[in-house]
């Protein structure tokens, strides 16, 4: 076949189409991927609905793609990658190499990140094609439709939780079980910390006990969150994976001294923390940006050697509207996936 099917939007905020084109073709340094699944993200919708600048339209979104190597370009072989090669593509599409950043090897925050879905085509479609620094490969442990999500989610969580100043027996908690953070209570949990899940409504504290927490706080309890931490002796560190600022301020008062608030969850409100709050305490607030391939490689491996896995719901390609809107309206309890089988 010389034709692939991709899910693309024409315009700002519009429905997804499924359109036949040309099959791509790998450039040098580049595969192309026969894709099997890619999750839907809810930082889709900045693409989507172009609150990135630079976005062009029609756009093919996706950037937790897992499928198999299908095609190499000029130079790929030579670094170790073969058709047939399991491979997911993340948040992190690639990098410039030549920014300071990347010259400092941090390559996550490049002047220039690919992500794909905004530098390249996404993982909508039944194939696409990237450059192979952003390829990480799939542990047999694990489907397509459980990766996917880890390239993205999965690391995003688990890295922030590892580079984090937490160590194991110290009580951490996290903020929203929802996406991201039903995967961040399993990782600190298996990390051997003391794990907090924090959301809205008694209802969820099963759930949470289910994921691996040894304690669950309901924001909509009548006590304040900060006050329910203290009573648990204070959180050495919040991973807060909840898109709300209001919710992540209102832990902050609930750490220790030097505890550490690590931000993932994305929201354009600013957050009310006082510089008070801060330097009485000693304590830091840090943004954390997913990870590169490697990082998410060892994501998988982590997740395969602990049984973690993503809680999905898997949908064709041909029902990608229908599954983007899921995701947006919030009845998606955890991660949507696009499968192309």
């Amino acid at each position: 076949m010389n034709t692939c099917r991709v899910a693309q939007v024409a315009t700002a905020n519009g429905t997804f189409e499924v359109v036949e084109r040309e099959l791509p073709r790998p450039g040098p340094r580049h595969v192309r991927i026969a894709v099997e699944a890619c999750g839907i993200c809810h930082s889709d919708a900045f693409f989507v609905g172009a609150g990135m600048p630079g976005v062009r339209f029609p756009l093919v979104p996706g950037h937790e793609v897992a499928g198999r190597v299908d095609e190499l370009g000029e130079g790929a072989e030579d670094s170790g990658w073969h058709v047939g090669d399991r491979v997911t593509v993340g948040w992190f599409g690639g990098s410039c190499g030549h920014c300071t950043p990347c010259r400092q090897g941090d390559f996550i925050v490049c002047d220039s990140l690919k992500i794909p879905g905004y530098a390249y085509d996404g993982g909508f479609a039944d194939a696409m094609t990237a450059p192979i620094d952003a390829l990480a490969r799939i542990p047999d442990a694990l489907t397509a439709a459980h990766a996917g999500p880890m390239a993205c989610a999965g690391v995003t969580t688990y890295n922030g939780l590892r580079r984090g100043s937490a160590r194991p027996g110290d009580l951490v908690a996290v903020l929203g079980i929802g996406g991201l953070g039903h995967l961040g209570v399993q990782y600190a949990a298996a990390m051997g910390f003391e794990t907090v899940a924090i959301a809205r409504g008694a209802e969820k504290a099963e759930f949470a006990k289910r994921l691996g927490a040894h304690h669950y706080v309901d924001s909509t309890a009548g006590t304040p969150v900060s006050e329910a931490l203290l009573s648990l002796g204070g959180a050495r560190a919040v991973l807060a994976t909840a898109g709300d600022s209001e919710a992540i301020a209102a832990t902050v008062d609930g750490m220790t001294h030097r505890g550490e608030l690590i931000v993932v969850g994305a929201s354009p409100e600013p957050m009310g923390i006082s510089p008070f709050q801060l330097i009485m305490r000693g304590r830091t607030v840090r943004g954390h940006p997913s990870g590169t391939a490697q990082d998410v490689q060892e994501t998988m491996a982590f997740s395969a050697l602990h049984g973690i896995r993503p809680m999905v719901e898997t949908v064709p390609l041909d029902e990608a509207d229908a599954a983007y809107r899921k995701m947006l309206d919030g009845s998606a309890r955890f991660r949507m996936v696009l499968t192309t089988g």
